[in-house]
C-alpha cells in the first residue's frame, strides 16, 4: 500500500470518526430542533466527505498495486530516480478552460436557478470532454 493510499484512508478514518461524534452530539443537543435531533447538513456532508476519501483511497491502493514502486515510496531513493517522462500532457489546448468555462455557466443556472443557462452549460461541457477526449484523435489537418 502505497503512501497516497494510506493517506485518503487515514483522513476517511478521521471524518468516519468525526461524523459519529457530530451525529451523537448534535442528537443529544438538539432533541427538539431537528428531526430526531440530528443536524442533518453537517452529518451528511461528513459522511460524504468520508465516502469520498474512502473512494480516493481505494482507487490509490488499486493504481499503486498495479505499479512498480515509486521513488517517493523508496527510503533510498535520489532525486535522479524520479527524473524522466512522466506522461503526456497537451501544452495548448483550449478544452481544459472550455470545460472550466461551461462548469461555471452549469453552477450559475443552478445557483439562480435558470434552465436555459442549465442546459446550456450541460450542452458545452458534454461538448468539451468529447473534445478534449478527441483532440488527438482526429487527423492533424482537422484541428
Amino acid at each position: 500500500m502505497g503512501t497516497g493510499s494510506k493517506v485518503f484512508y487515514a483522513i476517511g478514518t478521521f471524518l468516519a470518526l468525526m461524523a459519529v461524534f457530530y451525529i451523537l452530539a448534535t442528537a443529544w443537543i438538539g432533541e427538539d430542533a431537528y428531526l430526531f435531533g440530528v443536524e442533518w447538513i453537517g452529518a451528511v456532508g461528513l459522511v460524504l466527505a468520508t465516502a469520498l476519501c474512502f473512494m480516493l483511497g481505494g482507487y490509490l491502493h488499486i493504481a499503486e498495486s498495479r505499479s512498480d514502486v515509486l521513488p517517493e515510496d523508496w527510503e533510498e531513493a535520489e532525486i535522479e530516480d524520479g527524473a524522466g517522462v512522466l506522461g503526456f500532457f497537451s501544452p495548448g489546448s483550449i478544452w481544459p478552460f472550455t470545460m472550466s468555462a461551461s462548469i461555471l455557466f452549469l453552477g450559475l443556472g443552478i445557483a439562480f436557478w435558470q434552465f436555459w443557462l442549465i442546459a446550456f452549460g450541460a450542452v458545452m461541457l458534454i461538448w468539451a470532454t468529447a473534445q478534449l477526449n478527441l483532440q488527438y484523435g482526429i487527423p492533424r489537418e482537422k484541428h
